[in-house]
């Protein structure tokens, strides 16, 4: 290798499957890497000196995803010695040294609870030819103390905790992600200040089951306590939160929702299913009449919410009245958008051991059913809106046509996709900006507004994207749990073991 060869610094990539937990998680990665003095290519970069696999274990199919692509680099690495791949994420914590057994060529295994390794264990692995697998129980760091390459100028993820302590027969996320891990209040807020510094306009606060938080701290009613003390920052004008469980929801927090004015009329509730009997068999600890009695208290207070969900088709055991049940639920709660699942068989979970394990096609046509259900109401709901002003955050590949069709994307403040015309303005509205426009146009998944904006109003979200710089925030220290602002100067602590 020549000099000027060994000099150069290693680049990576990250390639991404599953969650927003997971997305935020890769933002980590980023930061670790470029902490470590990695930098970043392009994906369409076919060679570059790292990969990072950061996998999700939800689906069945995701073991087959992830083998095959690892297959399709093994060429690539042969031609270029000195490569390495890397695997992480929730298949990585499921399938530990069965990875390397399955995929011999990879040179590192890691899990959900030591992100902060990475950079250690790549290194380790260059030094020793060898592959290294280090999978860890439980939480080393909590990982908004590790250093984070942020994606967008104007919106950014903030985990308030992580694990979870449901145990749904459906989900492999507990054992994978571990028990709930609270954050203090005060770190949170200093982590979505120093994202507003940096000219952030938009923050969604992220939890397994976000609004379980303050759990291990003894306080029910904290994270209502964090959506009203978001509404304190200066400069923050939306805020978003994703998921919370029915099982958890309180009034306060729909009050916190309607009382705070940056806190967004958007709500993400899963359902799963509106049979309570297979609610029941999922674990899922509430039933139908209650999930619909929140919507109902949250369009009471909010009448403008939009409301949107999960729901899984084919569970063990469900039959035909269960599924009328749901598409009755799905019409009774009038959604603005449902991310709809085929049951799918997780080993390691009860579900996949239960009686009454459905065909593949009665599944297929129950799912298509579904869809068919959903589109008809959201594209109801969306109608309404036609005529409405709303107000759009532009975003950056929200619309895969706007090259196309000469328009920009964005969302409104409830979350609905927006396809605007920029009209005169052209050239001059950059990601992050924020315009208002009329709705001329609704479909099942976005709005679209063709006349002129009526509104554009530039940002220093926007100035940061048009300098092309990304948000970097470093670690953020844990500590004892307080709403409100961090002690003058806390003493450090060192992990989980400060709660």
């Amino acid at each position: 290798m020549t000099t000027a060869a060994a000099s150069s610094p290693r680049t990576y990539q990250v390639r991404t499957y599953g969650c927003q937990m997971n997305v935020h998680d890769s933002e980590r990665i980023s930061g670790l890497l470029e902490q470590a003095g990695y930098v970043r290519v392009a994906e369409a970069d076919d060679n570059p000196d790292v990969v990072v696999f950061n996998t999700c274990a939800v689906r069945e199919n995701a073991d087959n995803r992830l083998y095959g692509n690892l297959g399709h680099l093994r060429p690539v690495k042969d031609k270029h010695p000195g490569m390495q791949i890397a695997v992480g994420g929730c298949l990585a914590q499921k399938d530990r040294g069965e990875i390397v057994r399955k995929a011999p060529w990879v040179d590192v295994v890691f899990g959900t609870h030591n992100i902060g390794s990475l950079p250690v264990l790549l290194e380790r692995a260059r030094h020793n030819a060898a592959a290294e697998v280090e999978i860890l129980e439980s939480l080393d760091v909590f990982p908004s103390t590790l250093p984070t390459r942020r994606e967008s100028t104007y919106a950014g993820w903030v985990s308030i905790s992580v694990g979870c302590n449901n145990t749904c027969t459906f989900c492999i996320v507990p054992s994978l992600r571990g028990k709930e891990k609270d954050r203090r209040p005060g770190d949170i807020l200093s982590e979505v200040r120093a994202l507003v510094d940096e000219g952030v306009l938009e923050v969604t606060l992220l939890g397994q089951n976000v609004n379980s938080y303050g759990v291990e701290f003894g306080d029910r009613y904290a994270f209502g306590k964090l959506l009203r003390a978001c509404g304190d920052i200066d400069g923050l004008e939306r805020v978003r939160f994703t998921s919370p469980h029915p099982k958890d929801f309180t009034d306060d927090v729909i009050a916190a929702m309607a009382e705070t004015p940056n806190v967004c009329h958007s709500l993400h509730m899963p359902l799963q299913s509106g049979s309570d009997d297979v609610l029941r068999a999922m674990r899922r600890s509430y039933r139908s009449e209650k999930y619909l009695g929140i919507i109902e208290k949250v369009r009471a207070a909010m009448p403008d919410a939009a409301i949107t969900t999960d729901i899984i088709v084919g569970f063990p055991g469900e039959t035909e009245a269960d599924f009328q049940r749901t598409l009755d639920v799905v019409r009774e709660a009038r959604f603005s958008s449902a991310f709809t699942f085929q049951y799918s068989k997780r080993p390691g979970t009860p579900a996949a051991t239960m009686d009454g394990q459905l065909p593949k096609q009665v599944v297929q046509e129950r799912y298509e059913r579904l869809i068919a259900c959903v589109e008809e109401i959201t594209w109801a709901e969306n109608k309404r809106l036609v005529g409405e002003t709303v107000e759009v955050l532009v975003a950056v590949g929200e619309g895969r046509k706007d090259e196309r069709t000469g328009r920009l994307s964005g969302r409104a403040r409830d979350g609905r996709l927006v396809h605007f015309d920029a009209g005169s303005l052209v050239g001059q509205i950059r990601p992050g900006d924020i315009v208002h426009t009329t709705v001329t146009y609704a479909a099942p998944h976005h709005l679209n507004a063709d006349g002129e904006p009526l509104s554009h109003r530039r940002t220093r979200a926007g100035d940061a994207a048009e300098a092309g710089r990304s948000p970097r925030t470093p670690g953020v220290r844990l500590g004892l749990p307080t709403v409100g602002a961090p002690a003058a100067a806390p003493a450090p602590a060192t992990g989980c073991a400060a709660h």
